[in-house]
């Protein structure tokens, strides 16, 4: 029988062919021997007693090598064409053992246990880190990933995607009650008494504006204003004002030089007070709101968005253009200092593998039927001509031995059957 050009293609499948041909050769040969020997040692047989066990023998071998030419053949084919029932057993139970195949590899290779165990032995940190670790490959990567940009930022506005994240992050920053968050904050900077330093840099503000040549100016037009005529005559009114500043600067000095000054202590507790209204009363929390809401309702807060989103996407496509090797260069540096401290991270390496045993491990035992029902549909489609050949080329040779083996066993059991035989006669 001639093999397809395709199932012989490498010198391998050639080699295998041509050395089945000649094991076929000899075991038909060897089958056609013992024939000849039985016939010859039948005719010999009055000539001396001894040609009775050659027949014996060659007539055994010669039954035993067709018993097994005939079970070898009825694994691929009819044997002589024949409709023997039982023969021919590969193509007549195609779709069971396609299926039976596939039912063998879901139970026996994809079960979670010797899955997880196969997939624990691989360090895939240390493979991403030194994946990483590698400029060309963090290069490669980069540029792969410039190039995918722009085709996700084009895919995210036609898709509505925009829309759909900026709706998203409003409803929720819309949900965020953020009265209580205002009260946590500012009651650990006060409990953390950063609110010294606050009261410090008022209390600098307000001395440098009252020190202020237009400041004084102001504040001695009203007091003049509410003067009677005759003390605006001596000028009590600059009086009045420097006393004013001079009393001022002073309390602020004796405030910011103590710390435990009695003004800290009022402050404080000013303080206190407003972090406990903000937290429970509900004016503040519903005025916090408004605000909120009108911030969040400004068309500039919306331009401004659009802004960023067209200026972030147009830095993307100059980069993904080669016009700016910015951010190539930025991304396959922030790769390989990823991958530099993965490599010297354990702790994350084996959470890494920890994570991906997980995930592929599930995906496995959701997917295993899938793959069981997989291997055994392409096994039902497959040329059964052609599956018989290529099985023939890469196991025919040790079949054919089965036939050697047939001839020989079946010899020696005659020959013994013979030689009981024979004993038994001269008994």
């Amino acid at each position: 029988m001639t093999l397809p050009a395709a199932l012989i293609a490498t010198p391998v499948d050639a080699e295998r062919a041509a050395e089945l041909r000649r094991v076929k050769w000899l075991a038909t040969s060897v089958l056609a021997a013992t024939l000849i020997i039985f016939i010859a040692a039948k005719a010999l047989l009055p000539v001396h007693p001894v040609f009775g066990f050659i027949a014996a023998f060659a007539e055994a071998a010669t039954i035993g090598g067709l018993a097994d030419w005939y079970a070898v053949v009825a694994l691929f084919k009819r044997p002589l064409g024949l409709p023997i029932p039982h023969t021919a057993i590969i193509q007549s139970n195609q779709e069971r053992i396609a299926e039976k195949l596939g039912e063998f590899i879901e139970n026996n290779f994809l079960e979670s246990g010797p899955v997880e165990a196969k997939l624990r032995e691989i360090d895939f940190g240390s493979f991403i880190a030194d994946w990483l670790r590698d400029r060309k490959r963090s290069e490669d990567l980069a540029r792969f990933v410039l190039r995918m940009l722009p085709e996700a930022f084009a895919a995210t506005e036609s898709s509505g995607l925009m829309q759909f994240i900026s709706r998203r992050i409003t409803t929720q920053v819309l949900a965020i009650d953020l009265a209580p968050l205002a009260a946590g904050a500012l009651r650990g900077f006060v409990q953390e008494g950063k609110h010294g330093g606050l009261l410090d840099d008022i209390l600098r503000v307000l001395h440098q504006t009252l020190t202020q040549q237009e400041t004084m100016t102001v504040i001695r037009d009203k007091v003049r204003a509410e003067m009677p005529t005759l003390l605006r005559l001596y000028r009590a009114d600059k009086f009045v004002v420097n006393r004013i500043i001079a009393s001022a600067t002073k309390f602020f000095e004796e405030v910011r030089n103590d710390p435990q000054h009695p003004f800290r202590g009022e402050f404080d507790r000013m303080l206190l007070s407003f972090v406990d209204r903000l937290g429970s009363d509900k004016a503040f929390a519903d005025r916090i709101d408004g605000l909120k809401r009108d911030l969040m309702a400004r068309p500039e807060l919306a331009n401004l968005g659009r802004t960023i989103w067209a200026n972030v996407k147009d830095f993307i496509e100059r980069s993904a253009s080669g016009e700016s090797q910015v951010l190539q260069h930025q991304l396959a540096r922030m790769f390989v200092e990823a991958g530099d401290a993965l490599h010297g991270d354990a702790e994350l390496r084996g959470e890494i593998n920890q994570g991906l045993v997980a995930i592929l491990r599930t995906v496995v035992a959701e997917q295993k039927s899938g793959v069981s029902s997989f291997i055994a549909d392409q096994m039902k489609s497959w040329d059964m001509e052609q599956l018989l050949q290529l099985i023939e080329v890469n196991v025919g040779k040790d079949l054919q031995y089965i036939r050697f083996n047939g001839s020989l066993i079946g010899g020696l059991a005659g020959l013994a059957l013979y030689t009981l035989e024979y004993v038994l006669r001269l008994l």
